[in-house]
């Protein structure tokens, strides 16, 4: 399905019935990454899996910005009249879903955040230097935006007033004091540091992460 929002067009696949979550994939992905939770967890749930703008069959825009995306997700839920959805985002997902948050947590049911930072920084050095080589190759914008945002400050993380579980593996690219940085800047926020997994094994071809969230989405 497509929707046009203000001047961006975003596509979407709506499956399932019940309580409403809209999922969003990182960097490099499309709505495809969730397939198989999209598949579980649309047996108890309305899912709403979205290409970020430029990803997938959405329109590409002439930047990249989180803030964008972001507004992309409130624009949605306005434009579809869903009410109070749970967001799940992954690694830039996740970062989308904080600013969402942080800006329209009256909308929300509360977010699951997988794998997100606050700023470049909060990435371990090994994986921040693969990155840097990849755009001196690639020049691809959507790398960039990961090599310069987001610039989330914990002060803002305050302003969310939804329930919110944080989650990241122990072998994340994304450094655990980040992760824990996240959940104690946020009210009503658990944290979830998964054993044995990266930043991917838990997400990516799998319904794993449903075994993990389904208490949370109630």
């Amino acid at each position: 399905m497509y929707i046009q929002l203000n001047s961006q067009i975003i596509c979407y696949e709506k499956t399932g019935e019940g309580a409403p979550v809209i999922l969003i994939h990182g960097n490099k992905g499309d709505h495809h990454t969730f397939d198989e939770l999209a598949e579980t967890m649309s047996r108890e749930h309305t899912v709403y899996a979205m290409d970020s703008r430029g990803y997938g069959e959405s329109a590409t825009p002439k930047e990249y910005h989180y803030a964008d995306m972001a507004n992309d997700v409130i624009n949605l839920i306005n434009a579809l009249d869903i009410e109070k959805p749970y967001l799940v985002g992954f690694s830039d997902g996740g970062i989308i879903a904080l600013l969402v948050a942080i800006r329209a947590s009256n909308l929300l049911s509360g977010i699951v955040c997988c794998g997100a930072n606050l700023n470049p920084a909060g990435i371990h050095h090994r994986d921040l230097r693969e990155m840097k080589k990849e755009y001196k190759k690639t020049n691809d914008p959507k790398t960039l935006m990961m090599l310069v945002e987001p610039d989330i400050s914990p002060s803002e993380l305050q302003n969310i007033s939804v329930p919110a579980l944080i989650i990241a593996g122990d072998d994340d690219c994304i450094k655990e004091k980040e992760t824990k940085k996240i959940a104690a800047n946020i009210r009503e926020a658990k944290l979830l540091i998964l054993e044995g997994e990266n930043h991917f094994s838990y997400i990516v071809g799998t319904d794993k992460l449903y075994r993990y969230i389904r208490g949370f989405l109630g």
